[in-house]
């Protein structure tokens, strides 16, 4: 695409025309309010902790393997990037970019599963809906208000950035079907509704895409710098194999780090100019006037090509049992596994041995109140103060390698 940046476009979402914070505040003098939200992120504890979380490898695995606090950044530039091409307001997506992930807890979806195991009795445990209590209610840094009071705009597009939550009638709709809405996210639409039924904005559709974007490229470069495979495995990838086979006709020789850096670099510049294309396609054919017209579409407008979405798959067909699945990876993150669950046993048993500030209102409190509370602290946790944590309370902690 030869498009550097295009001019606003009328169904780009507008900072002066925000529907507000939940508590009101003076507008600032020297930023816009979506601006204020990517800061107010930046300077969270939760944005903090991601650069000890895991992505796939435990942190101390290696220095150069990508924490959620560098595939954050990965994801904030992929789509200040799409936002800037397709004219929409780059601070926003960069907002909900940098949101994206601080509700994941320590050592990645290994994590999740343990903490949705443990509290299944409890409503379960869901990122997205982590991510949303972190934001609203569990960062602590203001006078007036708990969490960070972030426009509706930014809120919208952390809970639906994957697409509407319910139908217009609020059955629940997708990965939520079977399981419902969570609690969190319910609770919070009916205090500021964040219409749970519609498409977020086209930035929230922009951060999600600039996810999917960073971790099939980034995830295929850590696995060759991990040996978990070979260039030569990625030869029947679709789309991934004709760039490789590329790179060896024009580049014979070419020393294995330059040509895995070669590889990404063009394998992320192909998924976004094939975004960018197919979303002007998209939107030509739409033809919308207002970010409201996105909202109501009933189809994403941010997409792959046909062609693309295929490739993707294939991307991630090839990844999931050569690194997910991983043998080496697998042990890793089932020992993982069973360091959150036995913390949360031990805090629910024992709430006191939890640090001051998360024992107040417990007293008394029932065990689906004392449960949440244990699973916010270890949520909140990185990969180092968790295996620290257990090594306090058990005699035998994993080394996790």
């Amino acid at each position: 695409m030869a498009i550097l940046s295009a001019p606003r476009a009328p169904y780009a979402s507008d900072p002066a025309r925000s529907r507000g914070r939940l508590v009101a505040e003076p507008p600032s003098p020297s930023r816009n309010d979506f601006r204020r939200d990517c800061d107010r992120i930046i300077h969270s504890a939760a944005f903090r902790r991601l650069k000890y979380k895991t992505q796939v490898f435990v942190f101390h695995e290696g220095d150069h393997y990508r924490t959620r606090l560098t595939h954050t950044l990965e994801v904030q530039q992929i789509a200040r990037s799409l936002a800037r091409v397709l004219g929409l307001d780059e601070d926003l997506a960069e907002a909900l970019s940098l949101a994206h992930d601080l509700g994941h807890p320590p050592f990645g979806h290994a994590g999740e599963r343990a903490l949705d195991d443990a509290l299944r009795a409890y409503g379960g445990f869901d990122h997205n809906a982590q991510a949303l209590r972190i934001v609203t209610a569990l960062e602590r840094r203001y006078a007036s208000f708990d969490g960070l009071n972030l426009t509706w705009e930014t809120l919208e597009g952390l809970v639906k950035h994957n697409g509407p939550l319910t139908d217009r009638d609020g059955r629940p709709v997708g990965r939520y079907r079977d399981h419902g809405v969570p609690q969190a996210i319910a609770d919070y639409a009916r205090l500021f509704d964040l219409q749970l039924w519609s498409y977020a904005s086209a930035e929230a559709q922009v951060a999600a895409i600039s996810d999917d974007i960073a971790y099939d490229a980034h995830d295929i470069d850590d696995g060759l710098r991990a040996g978990l495979f070979t260039v030569a495995d990625l030869d029947d990838v679709p789309f991934v194999g004709g760039i490789v086979r590329d790179i060896r006709r024009r580049h014979p020789g070419l020393d294995p780090a330059r040509f895995a850096h070669e590889l990404i670099r063009r394998l992320i510049t192909w998924m976004i100019e094939d975004v960018a294309a197919e979303s002007v396609r998209r939107l030509e054919a739409l033809a919308p006037s207002s970010v409201e017209d996105i909202r109501d579409a009933g189809n994403p407008v941010i997409a792959f090509s046909a062609a693309m979405t295929e490739a993707e798959h294939g991307i991630k067909d090839f990844l999931f049992p050569r690194m997910y699945r991983h043998p080496r990876v697998a042990q890793v993150m089932g020992e993982a596994e069973g360091v959150l669950r036995d913390l949360f046993r031990h805090f629910l048993r024992s709430p006191e041995a939890m640090p001051e500030e998360w024992q107040s209102g417990l007293a008394g409190a029932d065990e689906a109140v004392r449960a949440r509370r244990a699973g916010d602290f270890i949520a909140g946790m990185t990969d180092r103060f968790a295996l620290e944590e257990h090594r306090r309370f058990f005699d035998s902690t994993p080394e996790l390698r």
